[in-house]
């Protein structure tokens, strides 16, 4: 019998289903498929079997357990709690364990993203080939027919003239010159590190002014989101090490991005491999802040100070929830307080606004076709509320979204909610 290490960690979730099926309703991949094995309850059926000895860690069932979005939407509605996200992620190291990573994956996760300097260099290489890709509109640009196993059509923004490290100093003191309430460590992340620097300096800009001295660690890396949740627990616990080293000196550590946020927060739920590290991991854990709830329940801004910049003026706003923010965080009230109170716009609530953008990092790269699917509704959504522009706090879901809007012919912009503020 195999050890099977990674599935006896997570066994006791996969105990909790009951079968009840309520999970098929508020899945949006089986709401697509339709399909036994794209639900919760047929993933962790599988996983059952395998525990039994019964079913082989094969190719088939590779490809079952990653068609998941690791939303929690099935988590949260499940009458038995049942932990299918701890069972999903479980199951994929174990694939990990029983199969290795593969050339592709070991090569992005291990031989690149491990390395932030590295991973730059790359990118950097990239983006001096970006004007080959044709532009849809400003700078985003769409992938032609020949790059069709990246998703042939799907619009991408380009990568940013400067990256973030590469513009910000390490240390940020207050604009005011007064002795600072906290010292805050930024989380920069990947996207708005490469693709939208201009989030990081709003962030970093926004707290200086309330008086909080921002660190910014060079030798941050990946928060590791799409290397763990692949199951390639070895790096993630390596980038896990990293970035808590990094930010060992800091009061607290803010990001804006909502994924981050999360994956920093869980990195003892998911990565913790002893009792050293669940205490290490969780000490972490307890000062990281997505800068949602940082800027309201740790700040405690007054939304009505805020202003909004002179080109927004007017424009009726709604709001995408991130599933790393509302379901894994349980920020859901923070970001609507800034909005429904920000002076100057018209906030319209979306309708199934917690609904999946249909992003799920690198799902929507192996499953585009399923991604557009989920991702229509929720432009269904969008087109109800007659906005004008769209906001959201994850850098990932602002690129699926603007791709959506785009594919879908929509007049709607995507922005992050610090991108609406002076």
């Amino acid at each position: 019998m195999k050890e099977l290490k990674e599935l006896k960690k997570i066994e006791q979730y996969v105990d909790q289903c009951m079968k009840c099926g309520f999970c098929t309703y508020f899945c949006p991949v089986y709401q697509e498929e339709r399909i036994e094995t794209s639900v919760a309850r047929g993933k962790n059926y599988l996983v059952k079997l395998a525990l039994r000895g019964e079913q082989e860690f094969t190719d088939e069932m590779g490809k079952i357990i990653s068609k998941c979005l690791l939303c929690k939407r099935c988590v949260v509605n499940c009458p038995a709690k049942a932990q299918i996200d701890r069972v999903v992620v479980g199951a994929r190291a174990e694939m990990v364990n029983e199969k290795g990573l593969g050339f592709l994956k070991s090569f992005v996760f291990r031989g690149v993203m491990s390395d932030r300097k590295k991973f730059a260099r790359y990118l950097k290489l990239a983006k001096a080939f970006q004007w080959l890709l044709p532009k849809s509109e400003g700078n985003i640009r769409h992938l032609p027919d020949f790059l069709k196993a990246l998703g042939a059509g799907r619009n991408i923004p380009e990568l940013a003239p400067k990256f973030l490290r590469d513009i910000v100093k390490p240390v940020y003191k207050p604009q005011d010159g007064n002795e600072p309430l906290m010292k805050v460590g930024f989380f920069m992340g990947c996207a708005t590190d490469f693709i939208y620097p201009e989030i990081g300096i709003k962030m970093i800009d926004f707290l200086t002014k309330r008086n909080v001295e921002v660190v910014i660690p060079k030798d941050q890396n990946c928060c590791g989101a799409a290397i763990y949740f692949s199951g390639d627990f070895q790096t993630g616990r390596l980038l896990a090490d990293m970035n808590i080293e990094a930010f060992k000196d800091v009061d607290m550590v803010v990001t804006a991005c909502g994924t981050c946020s999360s994956t920093l927060k869980d990195y003892e739920k998911y990565l913790a491999d002893s009792d050293e590290q669940k205490q290490r991991y969780g000490n972490f854990s307890k000062k990281v802040k997505d800068s949602m709830e940082f800027l309201v329940d740790i700040l405690k801004i007054d939304p009505k100070e805020l202003k909004v910049r002179k080109e927004f003026q007017g424009k009726t706003v709604t709001w995408h929830d991130p599933c790393h923010l509302i379901r894994y965080q349980d920020i859901k009230e923070q970001p609507r307080k800034i909005l429904k109170n920000l002076q100057g716009i018209k906030y319209v609530e979306m309708p199934n606004a917690d609904l999946c953008c249909g992003m799920g990092g690198s799902f929507s790269l192996y499953h585009y076709e399923t991604t557009k699917k989920i991702a229509k509704k929720k432009m269904e959504g969008i087109k109800a509320t007659q906005a004008d522009i769209v906001v959201t706090a994850c850098p990932g879901c602002m690129i699926n979204l603007i791709d959506s809007v785009l594919q879908n012919k929509m007049p709607q912009k995507v922005y992050h909610i610090l991108e609406l503020v002076e």
